[in-house]
């Protein structure tokens, strides 16, 4: 071990990469080929990257936990997804997910780092690569595009997309490898137990139970856990010492009760470090495993992919280079960069390695750990779980181009299941879209502004400059509806229920097409009465401004488009201008409003079946 220490150290001195700072903060954007810079990081301070040789990277035992200031930008990730295969649908929704936390914090006035991207070693994507006689990059290469080609395509606006066989990553693991060492808890084992090569990861017996194939009839041993087979293995290995993290771990999650979302999941995790904890095993053979990342100075075994995979997070932030770029900018303390990440969202079948490994991994380090975890349900077909082999998985690519990005991003989101499984069906989508969008918002939106028998912007400066003493009672019922749901949808955000908040949106909507019909403005205005049409008019506009400012984390290319229509200007658009009666300027169109349903915001759909 002693050998280990000190070529891992000696190691340290070399990394190859070092982000740059601005204004105090590093984050780590624009790696590989085809990155962007998205314009939102000029928000006071901005990342990149430069390749140089450190020689202020060494660290010690005695390093402490970094700085962490308050107002870091607020930063979110995606899981990193296997390229073993093509995306489905439920690595869409983990990206949508993920994509509406962060567009709320933009909205909020809030510096914001997304980060996405692929998980491209083990064993897994090993066997794969064989099985199309591919060299693994190769494969990792094609596949790695599709995923980042998915991500543009649903109007993702990441900030960083990783790849774990970006070199800078390569240079984080293996700092991060030798500091486990220097913490004192790895140590070299004979292991043996049930792998599973689908799940990356060794099963106790416990976890493990006899099953038939309902394809072949064949009866195999599998991961009670998440169905897939598992093999025998017998292997000497690294190990982690997990078991010294129980008690840490515990208190760490009873001081934290909200730390994982929803609550029923995070009660697993507690049972799990209670009654199923055991030591992990952090290394492969080489014989066996020779795809991932070697361990420093031991080319025999081979970096476990989860720990690989999982140091992603920091990766990203600028790690191991935070105190060489706190030096560089004159600073005392070390920060670290966007980290602690603000939400993790993981799907369900992941949380064991990011809500027990992850932030124990961390502990041995003295690095802070993250602030949230969001796991959510999978995504089924016909109440059965999407397989290849049954012929139900959903091409998330073909699913955009069918019904377009923003309905698949309403869709995902409104009908997702934080806390179980959600059920894909066109004809829901169909119906959504029908009830919701075309009957609901867009059909109010040509209702309130196309008539030509008043005029929205002489409602809008009645009555938010010259505000009669009095309003209707249903106008003030309505109006007090309005005023307290947007605090609410602020609430769900804050709780990451994405799916309550947008059905609160949409509730305003629904009550708003309701009020509108009751006060029959097109009777009003014919009457001669300007006082309530005017009323009825401002208030129908002034809570689809609200909507479509509300919406824009949701639906970035729909509400923009709502509020041009509304003439509302690009710079009052932001949380702060949700508030009844705060702009005075709208009313005149800042684009042509057309005529007729194929002009409308949601236009009828194409294709229905």
């Amino acid at each position: 071990m002693d050998r280990f220490l000190v070529a891992s150290s000696r190691r340290l001195l070399t990394l190859r990469t070092a982000p740059i700072r601005y204004n105090g903060w590093t984050c780590r954007v624009g790696a590989g080929v085809g990155a962007k810079l998205h314009p939102r990081l000029r928000h006071g301070w901005i990342s990149a990257q430069m390749r140089f040789n450190s020689t202020n990277s060494a660290t010690s035992n005695s390093e402490k936990a970094p700085q962490q200031p308050e107002d870091k930008p607020y930063y979110v990730t995606t899981p990193i997804f296997y390229v073993n295969a093509s995306p489905h649908v439920g690595h869409l929704y983990s990206m949508v997910m993920a994509d509406v936390l962060t567009r709320w914090q933009k909205l909020k006035g809030r510096a914001v780092f997304l980060s996405t991207g692929t998980d491209e070693h083990g064993m897994k994507v090993q066997r794969a690569a064989q099985l199309q006689d591919l060299a693994p990059k190769a494969l990792c290469d094609a596949n790695a595009e599709t995923f980042r080609d998915l991500a543009n395509k649903a109007d993702i606006a990441h900030d960083r997309f990783i790849r774990t066989t970006d070199p800078e990553h390569r240079d984080a693991v293996e700092h991060f490898w030798a500091r486990l060492l220097e913490s004192g808890h790895v140590y070299e084992s004979s292991h043996e137990g049930w792998y599973c090569v689908s799940d990356e990861t060794f099963y106790p017996a416990s976890a493990v139970e006899k099953r038939v194939s309902p394809l072949t009839g064949k009866t195999f041993t599998a991961s009670v856990e998440t169905g897939n087979a598992v093999e025998w293995t017998v292997e000497k290995n690294y190990h982690f010492r997990l078991t010294a993290f129980r008690d840490r771990l515990l208190q760490f999650y009873r001081a934290n009760p909200a730390w994982v979302v929803p609550s029923t999941r995070f009660a697993e995790v507690v049972d799990w470090v209670e009654n199923n904890l055991t030591d992990l095993s952090i290394s492969r053979p080489a014989s066996r495993l020779d795809w991932g990342i070697p361990v420093p100075d031991d080319p025999h075994q081979t970096i476990y992919v989860w720990l690989d995979a999982l140091v992603n997070y920091i990766t990203t932030t600028g790690y191991p280079n935070w105190q060489s770029a706190a030096v560089a900018a004159g600073t005392e303390q070390q920060h670290t960069g966007c980290w602690p990440a603000d939400v993790h969202v993981v799907g369900k079948d992941i949380i064991r390695f990011h809500c027990i490994y992850w932030p124990a991994f961390l502990m041995a380090l003295d690095l802070p750990l993250p602030k949230q975890v969001l796991s959510h349900g999978h995504w089924l077909m016909s109440k059965q779980k999407m397989s290849k082999s049954v012929g139900n998985v959903v091409n998330p690519f073909f699913a955009l181009d069918r019904w377009g990005v923003d309905t698949m991003r309403y869709y995902l989101i409104i009908a997702g299941n934080v806390s179980g499984d959600a059920d894909y069906d066109n004809a829901i989508i169909v119906e959504r879209y029908k009830k919701g969008l075309q009957g609901g918002l867009g059909n109010l939106l040509n209702r309130a502004t196309r008539p030509s028998n008043w005029s929205v912007r002489e409602a809008v400066q009645a009555m938010t400059k010259t505000q009669p003493p009095s309003l209707l009672l249903r106008v003030e019922e309505h109006q007090e509806f309005v005023r307290k749901a947007v605090p609410k949808v602020d609430n769900q955000m804050k709780a990451l229920n994405s799916s309550a908040a947008l059905q609160t949106i949409m509730e305003i909507v629904f009550e708003t097409n309701r009020f509108f019909s009751e006060m029959e403005p097109w009777a009003t205005s014919k009457n001669g009465d300007l006082t309530t049409t005017q009323q009825t008019v401002f208030l129908t506009t002034e809570s689809l401004r609200i909507v479509g400012i509300l919406l824009q984390p949701f639906m970035p290319e729909k509400a923009p488009e709502l509020l041009d229509r509304l003439g509302v200007e690009p710079d009052k658009r932001s949380f702060q201008d949700a508030t009844l009666y705060t702009d005075t300027s709208y009313g005149t169109p800042l684009v042509p409003l057309g005529t007729g349903a194929t002009n409308s915001l949601f236009p009828q759909l194409p294709v229905e079946d």
